[in-house]
């Protein structure tokens, strides 16, 4: 089987940097699962679907291609169409979160997903990685951070993009994001003993690829 790490956790933890890092390390792709649903939350705002709409969800879905350019920074595409910038906002990550609790939509992504990471193998980030995407791998990493550092981290991305939001609008959509995906009926955002916990309240991005890498590269020569 091809190398596959899993990071999972919930916005604000610093999983894409994160995973970036790991997978350059490691000398893996990067997959980025959390751009793939904003992607779909992006399109279907565009074309005003809602969100109960789970049959149209999932023909968008099944008919939208979605593309990883590699580079510094990496990009996404919709259709062709370079969105990287568009898909960080806190409107989009909402719909995301939307998009991401129906069932079918969900099926048709985790097929993606599944056949990028079985090509070359990956570093793949996200809500699931570990417990619906690729659970038979043992590189399962869940990141975490109190909620207030958390919202303190997106509220400065916004800063910095020019993007003028309320640090308390910020906290409060994080906690109601946490709250609807974790309590989704479809792979909700959860971990079990088989991951290991990274806390990184008070760990340098640096800090953090090194205990996952670190991890990673022991487990492999456990195995030999």
């Amino acid at each position: 089987m091809a190398l596959i790490v899993a990071i999972d956790g919930p916005s604000g933890v610093g999983k894409t940097t994160t995973s970036k890092l790991v997978a350059r390390e490691l000398n893996l792709p990067h997959i980025d699962t959390g751009a793939m649903y904003r992607a779909i939350g992006l399109a279907a705002t565009r074309r005003g679907i809602g969100v109960q709409d789970a049959d149209a969800l999932e023909t968008l879905a099944s008919n939208t291609t979605i593309e990883f350019v590699p580079g510094d920074p990496p990009r996404v595409l919709l259709e062709g169409e370079d969105i990287t910038g568009l898909i960080r906002t806190p409107e989009i990550s909402m719909a995301a979160s939307h998009v991401s609790a129906v069932p079918a939509v969900r099926r048709v992504l985790v097929r993606m997903q599944q056949e990028l990471g079985r090509r070359k193998g990956g570093v793949l980030e996200g809500r699931d990685i570990g417990t619906k995407v690729f659970p038979e791998t043992p590189h399962k990493f869940f990141l975490t951070a109190r909620p207030e550092v958390r919202a303190r981290r997106r509220h400065n991305e916004l800063i910095a993009k020019g993007q003028d939001v309320p640090f308390e609008t910020v906290l409060a959509e994080a906690v109601q994001r946490d709250r609807q995906d974790s309590t989704r009926a479809d792979s909700p955002l959860m971990h079990d003993d088989t991951y290991t916990v990274v806390d990184t309240s008070d760990l340098s991005i640096g800090e953090v690829v090194e205990r996952i890498v670190a991890k990673v590269r022991g487990a492999g020569r456990g195995s030999r």
